[in-house]
């Protein structure tokens, strides 16, 4: 087995680096054939991902948070469509919020993560691609754990610039700032499969796994390996009623209020009819005035190592 390991130093702010040492004598400790390689620049992570896949490598790990994951699993996918389909992914969770991990049972802590890269138990699970539009501009992006649009990308677009914090205290922080700076709720046309509805829609999740922003359980039902995507959309409401809902989506009750629907969709495409579309995938961000988002779901579309 030959594990190529990607290591963000960033990640966690500044966690990375420092556990670079930490890393690499747990693998030598368990006879691992591995190469080690940090990341110097933006989708440098999904070059090498795809590198390692076409070289013949058994796994590519990832040694970070949700936005270097995301970067290694487009390197993936890329290898994928150029026939290189056996390479196995792998997490070590180092990151501010580890929301892809949480979603696919790998443990938050590097060394449990370590652990669960060790037993090398497999499993499949399923993919999401998503093709945005943003003025004249087409983008293609794979994703594992979720698409963020409107309020939830603003926060996610705040919560980046808190560099002293990790885990759920910069995202609460962004929710904070985002009440204040974004408010006007997008009037969008949603068709999920083959039912559209107009309305609307201050936030809308598409969660192939569970939990955003470092502890929002956008999809209390989401697991990735059912086939479905799991939309949380929220609709117009006052500043007072947004902080008002937030202990609900800390712990995944939110359906029970009014502003809140959850449906459950394979294809989603989401136009703006009035104002535009904030998005991220995994995090990173897709676009900031965006016009429309196409979702698809791509059933057990890569291995990862899990409990």
């Amino acid at each position: 087995m030959r594990y190529f390991v990607i290591v963000n130093p960033l990640s966690g702010r500044g966690t990375g680096e420092k556990s670079i040492p930490i890393i690499e004598k747990w693998l030598h400790a368990c006879n691992m054939d591995f190469t080690l390689a940090r990341t110097e620049r933006p989708w440098q992570a999904a070059d090498l991902a795809q590198k390692a896949a076409v070289d013949g490598y058994n796994v590519v790990v990832t040694a970070s948070g949700d936005g270097t994951f995301n970067e290694t699993l487009n390197g993936l996918m890329r290898a994928r469509q150029q026939g290189y389909t056996s390479t196995a992914l792998g997490v070590l969770t180092l990151g501010t919020g580890n929301d892809f991990a949480a979603g696919a049972n790998i443990p938050g802590t590097l060394e449990e993560s370590l652990k669960v890269l060790n037993e090398n138990k497999r499993r499949r699970i399923d993919i999401g691609r998503v093709t945005v539009r943003e003025g004249e501009n087409l983008t293609e992006r794979y994703f594992g754990n979720g698409i963020g649009i409107g309020f939830d990308a603003m926060v996610g677009f705040e919560a980046v610039k808190v560099r002293w914090a990790v885990g759920l205290v910069p995202y609460l922080i962004g929710v904070v700032k985002t009440i204040s700076l974004y408010f006007t709720s997008p009037f969008v046309r949603l068709t999920l499969d083959d039912q559209t509805f107009e309305q609307p829609a201050l936030m809308t999740s598409i969660m192939n796994g569970r939990r955003m922003g470092g502890g929002f359980i956008m999809a209390p039902e989401g697991v990735m390996d059912d086939g479905w995507f799991n939309l949380c959309i929220a609709s117009e409401a006052s500043r007072m009623r947004l902080f008002q809902l937030i202990p609900y989506f800390l712990k995944g009750t939110q359906a029970s209020q009014p502003e809140i629907k959850m449906l459950k969709a394979k294809r989603v495409t989401i136009t703006a009819l009035k104002g535009s579309l904030p998005a991220h995938a995994d995090g990173e961000m897709l676009c900031v005035q965006g016009s429309e988002l196409n979702v698809e779901l791509l059933p057990e579309a890569i291995e990862i190592i899990s409990q």
